[in-house]
């Protein structure tokens, strides 16, 4: 009976620290929140001034610079209520804000508005993100990235290389000479040699007649 009663009192007790880390997590989870809201009210436009959907985007951190998100208005790639807006455009409490950035399109709706950007915890008390998922990452590395240190690449990396981006070895050799500018400048080359090869023209009497090569070589062996 005495350790049937041990027993009930160590479970008893699991059970009351197990409630105890958990109401202390809820505890942390609302104190964390309760500190975020607060450093979202102080990030707000002082006197009820309005907030350009550019700088508010950039403030909840759905861009990196404020001139990023400017450019992406201009392009637009931000809509407002399903309207393209301009950088200056003013946004309030209960806009739905698309943007399309970086390959991916966010969808939120404005909670808070903000002016100051604020860190990631912060940002996301500021809208109510509906955003479709990001898309996967692709399984397959681009061809040609190769790691960090891993020095130049070998002849059977570059063939693979060659490989994964659908080109066939060899491909980038040398231009063969049966094209028609080459064969061109060929029959020119030869047919100059040619005609250097032929030597002077006859400039004696008509009625001589030019001499051949052999009554020449004779002439000069007589002569010599």
């Amino acid at each position: 009976m005495a350790s049937q009663g041990a027993d009930g009192e160590m479970k008893d007790a699991g059970a009351g620290g197990a409630r105890g880390s958990g109401d202390t997590e809820a505890a942390a989870a609302t104190a964390g929140a309760a500190s975020a809201a607060k450093a979202a009210a102080a990030a707000g436009p002082a006197g009820g001034e309005s907030v350009r959907v550019d700088s508010w985007i950039w403030s909840v951190r759905l861009v990196k610079t404020r001139s990023m998100g400017a450019t992406a208005c201009r392009g637009g790639h931000v809509r407002v209520n399903g309207e393209r807006v301009k950088p200056a455009y003013s946004v309030r409490v209960g806009d739905e804000v698309r943007l399309r950035h970086e390959g991916r399109e966010r969808v939120v709706v404005v909670k808070r508005v903000i002016r100051k950007r604020v860190g990631a915890p912060v940002a996301v008390e500021c809208y109510v993100d509906n955003s479709p998922p990001p898309p996967p990452r692709e399984a397959v590395a681009p061809a040609g990235l190769r790691d960090r240190g891993a020095g130049r690449p070998t002849k059977r990396d570059r063939r693979e290389l060659e490989r994964l981006r659908g080109m066939q070895t060899g491909s980038s050799g040398p231009v063969s000479s049966s094209g028609p500018s080459t064969g061109t400048t060929g029959a020119t080359g030869s047919a100059g040699t040619s005609r250097r090869s032929a030597g002077p023209r006859w400039s004696g009497p008509p009625w001589a007649g030019p001499r051949s090569s052999g009554s020449s070589g004779s002439s000069g062996t007589s002569g010599s």
